[in-house]
This record gives structure tokens, sequence and C-alpha cells, in this order.
């Protein structure tokens, strides 16, 4: 399985922007599918995550009520639309999937359950 994320760039605070990530491969092996992002000199951290069917979501507190993460099956893809953007969300966004139809979006919170990663696609919010 491959993740191709894109959609990042430089916005100001208050914009709005829309990540979207493509699984290509054996796509059809994946179920959970989230958002994890890694600002410059931090560790990786959860953003968001979503089950195979796209009923349970789950985010991070801090993008709670400002970021909706969704999904396509039918084109393999999965979404980050992020409102109100702030500097502090400043960072590069890498996709993630799983294998495992018994990982829950709350289990997604921790990195080492991740199967699948993106290469990563940058989003710069400029005060």
């Amino acid at each position: 399985v491959q993740l191709q994320a894109f959609g990042g760039g430089l916005v100001q605070a208050g914009d709005s922007l829309r990540l979207s990530c493509a699984a290509s491969g054996r796509a059809g092996s994946i179920n959970g599918m989230g958002w994890f992002r890694q600002a410059p000199g931090k560790e990786r951290e959860f953003v968001a995550s979503v089950n195979w069917s796209g009923t349970s979501t789950y985010y991070a507190d801090s993008v709670k009520g400002r970021f909706t993460i969704s999904r396509n099956n039918a084109q393999n893809r999965v979404y980050l639309q992020m409102n109100s953007l702030r500097p502090e969300d400043t960072a590069v966004y890498y996709c993630a999937a799983v294998r495992s139809r018994g990982t829950t979006v709350q289990d997604m919170v921790d990195y080492r359950r991740i199967d699948y990663w993106g290469q990563g696609t940058e989003v710069t919010v400029s005060s």
C-alpha cells in the first residue's frame, strides 16, 4: 500500500486548507485512516482518524471543532478539511492507515498502531 498526501501550502491565519491522501496498491486492505503532523523540533502528533465506513471519527483536542476528517472509499482517499488555521498548525502533515478492522479510531492516536505512512505535505500558517 502506498499513501500520497497533497494539498499543503502557505496560508494566513484564519484561512482554510484541504489536504487529500490517495491510497494505491492493495488499498482494499486498509481499514482506519488518519492524519498526523510534525512541527519543526517536535515529535509527530496525532491529528484525526476515521474508521473504514466513515461513521466514526476522532480528533486531537487542539484541532477539534476546526478540522474535519472524511473519506471516499470508492476513490481510496481520505481528506482533512482545516478551517480557522493558526500559526501553531504549521507542520508537515502525514497520512496514515491501519490494516486491522479491530483498531479503533481512538487506538490510532498511538503512532505505533499505524501500518502505513504517506510521505507528508507541508502546511505553513503565517500570522
